[in-house]
């Protein structure tokens, strides 16, 4: 998994006037969960572009104030009207202890349904998987190989790594869907056949 660091700064005062002054400054306030104790930090709201708006999956190397955390970001809240960036929840590694976290899929393969003239449709590009820490994958592979025309494949058969996929196993994760052109031609030739 891809590392990605970012240097924080202790939060002494929780209260919201701070918490709205740090915002104003460009900061961003968060909270380190899962070791001894609760660490509540700020930020620069710059050093989280990459980890929040990217599909890739990151495990964050946090430095506060020379102490360096392995976390995993859990939660992200955003302003409803401009998208600003408002709070970030992290979870602190242990090399012991299962997490889950929603990994992108990535499709290898050629479905023989898109090279007859379907169009791949993609209903999930993420999973949510557990695992230890040392095995937590940078993305999940879907192998289309075997996907016809009107075909989906689902989670149940996606081949498992070293970690449980936990999205429910009956849902898609693709579908070839057949083109109205293609259907009419279909339903044309059904219909020339019966003659």
């Amino acid at each position: 998994m891809k590392t990605l660091e970012i240097i924080g700064f202790k939060r002494a005062n929780l209260g919201k006037a701070q918490i709205k002054e740090l915002r104003n400054e460009s900061y961003v306030p968060g909270v380190l969960y899962g070791g001894a104790e609760q660490v509540h930090f700020y930020a620069p709201a710059i050093l989280f572009r990459d980890l929040v708006y990217s599909p890739e999956v990151y495990e964050v190397d946090l430095n506060i104030e020379g102490t360096h955390y392995r976390a995993i970001l859990q939660d992200v809240q955003f302003h409803p009207v401009n998208e600003m960036l408002l709070h970030v929840d992290f979870l602190q590694l242990d090399e012991n202890k299962e997490v889950k976290i929603e990994v992108p899929v990535k499709f290898v393969g050629v479905s023989p349904g898109v090279l007859a003239g379907g169009k791949l449709v993609t209903k999930l590009r993420k999973l949510k998987i557990k695992a230890l820490p040392a095995n937590l994958p940078d993305y999940v592979e879907v192998n289309i190989s075997d996907l016809e025309l009107g075909k989906s494949i689902k989670v149940s058969k996606i081949k498992k790594g070293n970690y449980e996929i936990l999205t429910n196993s009956l849902a898609p994760v693709a579908t070839v869907t057949i083109p109205r052109a293609l259907k009419s031609a279909q339903a044309e030739e059904a219909r020339g056949g019966k003659k």
